[in-house]
């Protein structure tokens, strides 16, 4: 790709998605409108020259440990739930691509009709070649959520920020869904996040990123051009760091 434009100061970032950010606050499924305007933000970023990465949930079609819950064994509800993150990311890519982004899905389990399987050095070259990368099935390994897949897939592409989209616009020292006087915190450290259990993020993901001193990003997702916002430099979200 070309130089950075539009005063971005990322060359390389990965974007983590939740799978219920695809459902548009309904819970489950993929609305098509969500999809749409995530495209339209990413597709924006894209515009400014930076190599982008996507990492999706599976939440909003089946969790491993709704799977569980259900009396199903944990490893076998994981596999389902990497299967699901598959869903979402070619829902993605086909909304990308009528953007006119050039994007490939790869995923950490095999299945070669549909995407690529994901080889570190093939990712690199595709971002080089200025295509959008959608990482999809976790890290091919039940036990692991796919927040600490997007923090290992970070860490191995070279990305400069993990972006970790919510629905919530950063880190609270309480859960702001349901208190109404938790406070928004706009830097803090890994070790606060893992002591003070702030739940941003699993712990082997928060792990991952501090061993490797890989700033993260919490923001939310809704508010407008939140993506390129925080590309271009605005203080929006909280900085974990």
């Amino acid at each position: 790709m070309g130089p950075l434009k539009g005063g971005a100061r990322f060359k390389k970032v990965l974007l983590k998605l939740s799978g219920e950010a695809l459902s548009g606050g309904e819970g489950y499924g993929i609305n098509p409108e969500t999809v749409k305007e995530i495209a339209r933000q990413v597709g924006e970023v894209y515009g400014l020259g930076v190599q982008i990465s996507i990492v999706i949930g599976g939440g909003n079609i089946f969790r491993g440990v709704t799977g569980k819950s259900l009396g199903m064994d944990r490893a076998t509800g994981d596999y389902m739930g990497m299967l699901a993150t598959v869903i979402n990311s070619l829902a993605v890519q086909d909304a990308l691509e009528k953007h006119g982004v050039p994007t490939r899905v790869m995923t950490a389990i095999e299945m070669r009709s549909i995407a690529e399987p994901y080889i570190r050095r093939r990712a690199i070259r595709h971002l080089e070649k200025g295509r959008v990368i959608i990482l999809s099935g976790g890290t091919g390994n039940p036990f692991f959520t796919t927040d600490t897949a997007a923090a290992l897939r970070a860490v191995e592409i070279g990305a400069e920020v993990l972006l970790k989209a919510t629905r919530v616009d950063g880190v609270y020292d309480r859960d702001p869904e349901k208190d109404p006087e938790a406070v928004r915190i706009d830097t803090v450290s890994y070790i606060d996040v893992i002591q003070r259990q702030l739940r941003v993020m699993d712990l082997t993901a928060i792990s991952l990123c501090m061993d490797n001193g890989l700033p993260i990003y919490v923001f939310n997702l809704f508010n407008e051009n939140s993506i390129r916002r925080i590309v271009t430099g605005d203080t929006i979200g909280t900085l974990i760091s």
